[in-house]
C-alpha cells in the first residue's frame, strides 16, 4: 500500500499509538489502514453418499480438485457466500446449510469456512472457474489431486463423521508447508 484510501496522500508503516502491530498509517490524515484476513466460504455439497467436487480452471492449483468455495463479498453472510460460490463454480443449488469446518490459514491470512449442504437436484455443471464437476463417493475421491489442505481436512472429517452419524463443528489451524503449494 502506497497511498491512503481516504485522502490519497502517502502512507508509511509504523506502530500506531496504543497498538502493537506494524500498520499502514496516513501521514496526512492519520487514518490507520488495517489489513485483515480474507474469508473463504464454501460447501460440502452432498447427494446421497457422494460429494460434489470441482476441478479448478484457474490458478492457484489449476487442474486440481476442490470443494466449491471462494472469497466472501461485502454485504453477504458467510452462508450466503458459500451458497453463491457453489452456484458460481458448480452451477449447483444447495439447501440445509450447516456450518461444519472453520480452518485458520494464518500464513496466507485466510480463514476457510465450509458448510455441509444438500444438493437440491442433480442439475449441476462446470462454472467459469471449473473445468469439470463430479460427484465422488469416499473411495473415489482423488485425494492426491486435491487443491488445498483445507479441502482435504474437511473431506476427511466429513467421511469420518458420516460413519459416526454425527457432525460436530470442527475448528483448527493449518501450519505452513515447508515447500509452498498453496
Amino acid at each position: 500500500m502506497n497511498f491512503c484510501s481516504q485522502c490519497g496522500k502517502p502512507v508509511t508503516q509504523r506502530i500506531p499509538e496504543g497498538d502493537g502491530r506494524l500498520r499502514f498509517v496516513c501521514d496526512h490524515c492519520s487514518t490507520i489502514h488495517y489489513q485483515n484476513p480474507n474469508i473463504v466460504a464454501g460447501t460440502v455439497p452432498v447427494w446421497g453418499d457422494k460429494v460434489l467436487l470441482c476441478r479448478r480452471a484457474i490458478e492457484p492449483r489449476l487442474g486440481y480438485w476442490t470443494l466449491p468455495a471462494g472469497f466472501m463479498e461485502n454485504g453477504e453472510t458467510v452462508e450466503q457466500a458459500a451458497a453463491r460460490e457453489t452456484l458460481e463454480e458448480a452451477c449447483a443449488r444447495v439447501r440445509n446449510l450447516s456450518i461444519y469446518t472453520l480452518i485458520d490459514v494464518p500464513h496466507i491470512n485466510q480463514v476457510h469456512i465450509f458448510y455441509r449442504a444438500d444438493l437440491v437436484d442433480l442439475d449441476f455443471s462446470a462454472g467459469p472457474e471449473s473445468l469439470e464437476v463430479q460427484l465422488f463417493d469416499e473411495a473415489d475421491i482423488p485425494w492426491s489431486e486435491l487443491a488445498f489442505r483445507t479441502v482435504g481436512r474437511t473431506l476427511e472429517y466429513f467421511f469420518a463423521d458420516r460413519r459416526q452419524q454425527s457432525y460436530p463443528v470442527r475448528s483448527e489451524a493449518v501450519p505452513p508447508l515447508s515447500k509452498p503449494t498453496q
